[in-house]
């Protein structure tokens, strides 16, 4: 959204007045601040991105400092500011902070849909229940997280695989049908007897594939942590203490060492997933040889292949974030010689392949195709161990605004490994089906496993079972929107009533509210999805058929159901990689949906790398140091105030840096927040990070903070209630009918346009005036001004 520049409201003399004789008083527990420096306030936008000129409100705007990634601009006027202080006695000099393009700018981050899974599994490690105690549970429920993130990199190299090795070269080259279809399959179709044509070259040439896609998520993980990890946040207040809120940690905002880590582990597990796809058909196929000497070959590989996994495991569970110092080490023994290690033994492995075995005749489905059940099964027995563990921790912090009683962390990681699910069965299904024109039944094509299409099959029923959900929200919502009508007039209790207008304000307050039971929509879709995908597994293994096939001899209705399940599960899956491959395609093209998925990262790319290295980067890492630094050195070369203002996903890193900076640079800043989602939205996904205790630390910490939202916006809200930070709800729309202010009828803003309200240039003006006069507010009285958040 655009943030332009507004002409300051200033406060009244009267409260100026007032604000000076409570300095002697206020003064008691801070040191004062001077007031002959310059005021600045830094324009943060929110998601979506924006301009600078938008933001500025001037076409003519230059970059102050930053780099095309991410700048501060100003005005052109105004770039000799701080040489001219007589121009500003009566405003601040604005500032924009242009972030856009760390989640949005490039066209190739269109990709990153194709990543979505391990976003959300990140996510689910930021949100662990506050309790500070006991460190085992806490500690475990870090592990658990990172072991399912490593279950999804398994999982789609091993669906590269069953693409590649399985679909391709296995089934469909080993078929003198289905290889007669596809000219480039024709030197390692049997039908030539040629050198490629033995099963195993063909699956040593085939792992070329699983293994270059391991390299290129490899590749960007290494080019982002260059960029975004390893960037140097402010140098803060020393020893950080594990008591304090963890935004004020120094090492909160350097992840280098832990992403390091875990990107060697992650890349060592897809080069062995390859090996190990590789390497069980030709050792199945040597223990039914007669060669002892390849028999003991594959037996050493399998025991190799099933060490360095173990050795992969350890190093994923064997540390975490360090956040109470900057860590600048490295694990060079692990980032280095981990991924070498496991790039070596699928060398060997495909030299093992290949190596002639003039018998060898592929047929049925490759060796290894029950792994996904085993895959699958993992998965949910650590999601249940996770919501155990989540509850224990929920039980010794108890908060009456934690999603799902403390179970949110669970519940994504559900959603997390259904979306690998979904696209991992959708991808095989329409290769498949592309592969072999549509006949997957065919004798000499098996098609995927059984699992898959069994996944795709409750589909259907998953979404059968939510339309009476949200029905029932649909009906609560106009419910709500009906009841809140008659107390829309008391708002405006000058204008003659206009039901058409009552029920239209009523109805976006009512849909604002549905943000609230998100978490409730979100339970019951992960709740369903842990059962439905249970019972999927349970009918693979139990009949290691297609549900078309278990059902032939069942009775008719259900012969029928289980056809339409499947039938209809394989469109939704199929029309689900599309939908991801096409917006994809768009956004690479189309600037307006490249800023559309940028939102979905501006949201979830909040959060450092701390579960999954091959997600989508963490742009606070960059974006969070930069305001900070900022901050901290414009107030020191000029000795001004600042107020650092923030909307919506903007708010969020202002209130971020505001915690990075030390106690007497603080003393300088004020904190302006509208449209907000700092409680509504991470304070009850992320209780441990911005639930009440840390909100109301930020609020001893911070001299000066305001926050203004409206009952119109759904991603808004108050973030301490009870305090004299919020100021709202504001009236939206500003007027009921037409005015001689506002001789047309006034919008609803919602989320949009809070400098369009009276309010937020009266309050910014009252936040320097109280940074002017040295008087935080009420709390300097208890001596809070002075602690340091670093």
């Amino acid at each position: 959204m655009s943030v332009p520049f507004a002409s300051p409201i200033l406060p009244s003399r009267e409260r100026v007045a007032e604000v000076s004789r409570a300095t002697p008083a206020a003064q008691a527990g801070a040191p004062a601040v001077e007031s002959g420096g310059p005021a600045l306030e830094l324009l943060v936008h929110g998601v979506g991105g924006t301009t600078p000129q938008k933001m500025l409100d001037d076409p003519r705007t230059v970059c102050v400092t930053g780099d095309d990634t991410a700048a501060i601009y100003r005005r052109a006027e105004d770039t000799d500011a701080e040489a001219h202080p007589e121009r500003y006695r009566d405003r601040p000099v604005p500032e924009a902070y242009v972030w856009c393009n760390l989640t949005s700018g490039n066209s190739a981050r269109a990709l990153w849909l194709l990543l979505l899974p391990f976003m959300v599994i990140n996510l689910a490690h930021w949100m662990r229940p506050p309790a500070k105690e006991p460190h085992w549970a806490i500690r475990l429920y870090g592990v658990l997280v990172r072991l399912i993130a490593l279950s999804l990199t398994v999982l789609l190299v091993a669906a590269a695989c069953e693409v590649a090795l399985d679909l391709t070269a296995w089934q469909c080259a080993g078929s003198a049908a289905c290889s007669r279809s596809w000219y480039w399959l024709g030197f390692t179709s049997v039908a030539h007897h040629g050198w490629w044509s033995q099963p195993g070259r063909r699956l040593a040439l085939a792992a070329l594939a699983p293994a270059g896609l391991t390299f290129l998520l490899w590749y960007l993980s290494n080019r982002t942590w260059s960029a975004y990890e390893s960037q140097q946040p402010l140098d803060a207040e020393p020893a950080g203490d594990p008591v304090k809120p963890a935004f004020s940690r120094p090492g909160f905002w350097y992840g280098r060492r832990l992403v390091a880590r875990l990107r060697a582990a992650h890349t060592a597990a897809g080069f062995l997933t390859t090996a190990a796809g590789v390497t069980a058909a030709a050792a199945r196929y040597d223990r039914a040889a007669t060669s002892a000497l390849f028999e003991t070959l594959g037996l050493l590989m399998e025991s190799s292949l099933a060490v360095a996994g173990v050795v992969v495991v350890w190093v994923v569970c064997r540390r975490g974030r360090t956040e109470t110092h900057r860590d600048e080490q490295l694990d060079r023994a692990v980032t280095a010689w981990l991924p070498v290690s496991s790039l070596a033994l699928l060398a060997l492995a495909l030299v093992y392949a290949a190596w002639d075995r003039a018998d060898w005749v592929s047929s049925g489905a490759l060796p290894g195709d029950r792994s996904f059940g085993f895959l699958a099964f993992a998965q949910g027995v650590l999601i249940i161990a996770l919501a155990a563990v989540a509850r224990h921790l929920r039980r010794r912090a108890p908060g009456e605004r934690t999603a799902l009683c403390g179970l949110g962390g669970p519940a994504v990681a559900m959603l997390a490994c259904a979306l690998g699910g979904v696209m991992t069965g959708g991808v095989a299904q329409r290769v498949a089906d592309w592969v072999d024109h549509g006949a997957i039944h065919r004798a000499s094509f098996n098609g995927p496993p059984a699992l898959l299409t069994w996944q795709s099959s409750v589909i259907p029923a998953l979404l059968a079972l939510l339309i009476p959900v949200v029905l029932f929200f649909a009906v609560r919502t106009w419910r709500t929107a009906r009841a809140d009508a008659p107390h829309v007039m008391a708002d405006y209790p000058t204008e003659q009533p206009d039901t058409a207008r009552t029920r239209q304000i009523a109805r976006a307050r009512a849909m604002a509210g549905l943000t609230d039971h998100a978490p409730l929509f979100l339970g019951i879709v992960s709740g369903t999805s842990l059962l439905l995908g249970a019972a999927a597994l349970v009918g693979a293994w139990w009949t290691s058929q297609v549900p078309e096939q278990a059902a032939d001899d069942a009775a008719t209705p259900i012969a029928f159901a289980a056809d339409a399940a499947q039938s209809l599960g394989s469109w939704c899956t199929g029309f689900g990689f599309l939908l991801f491959v096409t917006w994809g395609r768009r956004a690479y093209k189309d600037a307006a949906a490249r800023r559309t998925v940028g939102i979905l990262w501006d949201v979830g790319t909040f959060w450092p790398r701390a579960a999954h290295p091959f997600a989508p980067p963490c742009y606070a890492e960059r974006a969070v140091p930069d305001l900070a630094w900022r901050m901290n050195t414009w107030t020191e070369r000029t000795g001004g105030r600042l107020v650092i203002s923030g909307h919506s996903q903007g708010s969020v890193l202002a209130a971020a840096a505001v915690w990075q900076l030390p106690a007497a640079t603080r003393r300088r800043v004020a904190l302006l927040t509208y449209g907000c989602p700092v409680e509504r939205l991470y304070g009850r996904w992320f209780p441990a990070y911005f639930g009440p205790a840390p909100l109301q630390a930020l609020h001893q910490e911070v001299h000066c903070w305001r926050n203004l939202w409206r009952a119109t916006d759904p991603i808004g809200g108050p973030v301490l209630a009870g305090d004299d930070v919020d100021k709202g709800p504001l009236l939206d729309p500003l007027a009921y009918g037409r005015t001689r202010e506002h001789p047309l009828p006034a919008p609803i803003l919602g989320h949009s346009d809070y400098q369009a309200d009276p309010a937020f240039g009266r309050e910014r003006a009252l936040l320097l005036a109280e940074l002017a006069s040295g008087v935080p507010n009420q709390r300097a009285d208890q001596g809070s001004s002075g602690r340091s958040s670093g």
